[in-house]
């Protein structure tokens, strides 16, 4: 799969051969990362700076992107996190009114190269087939022949601790909830639980559900101390999504490790991950990934089906989860692959997906309220609490 010579002199070329020509925009240079694809139709904003997508060069299939440009409000970091992106068609009219800068231009002072005109559905289709390929994106590589080596040479994302460069160094409070017509709860009684968070590259809508749940927030890096944090007495432990492998972040495994069972605690995405393996399940890569906000998952407890955002590339072997003293709580309809799970021993709650919905549906915002009620009862939540969660918490009510 090739596309004729495109006088933008941009490439992406693939580990197995694969190379496609585009106009380049935003930054120039050239970067490897793992190709992988979005099915969000909205969203590119949040995606472009999620920690999640550290190392990776994101194809949009959504034909054209930009057309509501970029403002400060929907940043879930201080700046993009992607290796790169790649979209059929860059809307160069912005129409949004919150807009402060245009899609080319957020790319450029981010340095981030994009590259347009690529034949986004031919790419996507092979990335589904084949799964997710190590990549080179290149302004000023124009032979194809050597980008595809450079592809080959680059790091696979097997084995990569990524979270290294996403996490904090050092702890911070948070204290900013949701602001939104659409989403918006406070809790009656918020601040009366404290929450300590481990960024392992954390979203920032995380952290407002949190404080909209009614938590007093404070964030650590996942290097540090479980004594330290024990010592804290915090009310509830979150450990948030990030990059790479889940496998290859031992610290932060054996960090969870030591507040298992001592202390309520939530994951999301890449928390999920580091909390099975620290319970001793094993995790194995994906084919070509989870990655969109139209992803169906069904909660077995209560038969309830989600509409979930979902970013992840490797998951949770089941068999070895049960083994581990873990309960499924949610699963896939598209693979089968755990989505969740609780524990019975041990006040422990994790899903694989983004229930904060940033981008996405807000189907699954009950969770923080299943995180306030293990908090509450000491013991990982029920069917009827998860049922009664869900009830109350769809439509997300409005003040």
């Amino acid at each position: 799969m090739s596309a004729a010579r495109d006088p933008g002199h941009g490439i992406l070329a693939l580990e197995d051969g694969t190379f496609l020509r585009g106009r380049p925009f935003g930054a120039t240079g050239t970067r490897t990362g793992e190709a992988v694809f979005n099915t969000s139709i909205t969203g590119y904003q949040e995606i472009l700076t999620d920690p999640s997508y550290c190392g990776q060069i994101v194809t949009m299939t959504n034909p054209q992107i930009g057309n509501y440009g970029v403002n400060p409000q929907d940043a879930e970091a201080r700046r993009p996190q992607v290796a790169g992106f790649v979209v059929k068609e860059l809307a160069r009219r912005v129409s949004n009114y919150r807009s402060t800068l245009t899609l080319e231009d957020y790319l450029a002072e981010s340095g981030i190269i994009g590259l347009q005109g690529v034949d986004t559905r031919a790419l996507t289709k092979k990335l589904r087939v084949d799964g997710a390929l190590r990549a080179v994106l290149s302004t000023d590589v124009h032979d194809p022949a050597e980008c595809v080596r450079l592809a080959r040479e680059s790091p696979g994302m097997v084995g990569a601790d990524l979270v290294q460069d996403v996490a904090p160094r050092d702890s911070y409070s948070w204290a900013e909830g949701v602001d939104s017509a659409l989403c918006r709860r406070r809790s009656a009684a918020a601040g009366s639980r404290r929450v300590l968070a481990i960024d392992c590259g954390m979203k920032r809508n995380i952290l407002r559900q949190l404080v909209d749940t009614g938590f007093t927030v404070e964030v650590h890096p996942p290097t540090a101390a479980a004594e330290a944090i024990l010592e804290s007495k915090p009310d509830g432990v979150f450990v948030s999504n990030g990059p790479g492998d889940p496998a290859a972040v031992g610290y932060a495994i054996e960090l969870i490790r030591k507040l298992l069972g001592r202390v309520p605690t939530f994951g999301i995405c890449l928390g999920h991950q580091l909390i099975a393996l620290a319970l001793g399940a094993q995790s194995f890569k994906l084919r070509f990934g989870h990655r969109g906000a139209n992803q169906p998952v069904r909660n077995v407890l209560t038969g309830r089906i989600e509409i979930t955002s979902q970013n992840h590339g490797f998951a949770i072997d089941i068999g070895s989860l049960s083994g581990a003293g873990g309960t499924p709580t949610h699963v896939n309809l598209n693979d089968g692959t755990l989505e969740g799970f609780i524990h019975a021993d041990m006040p422990i709650l994790a899903v694989q997906y983004h229930p904060e919905a940033s981008p996405g549906p807000h189907d699954a915002t009950y969770l923080f309220d299943c995180f306030a009620t293990m908090i509450a009862t000491g013991r990982s939540p029920t069917q009827g609490e998860m049922a009664e969660a869900q009830a109350s918490a769809s439509p997300r009510s409005k003040n």
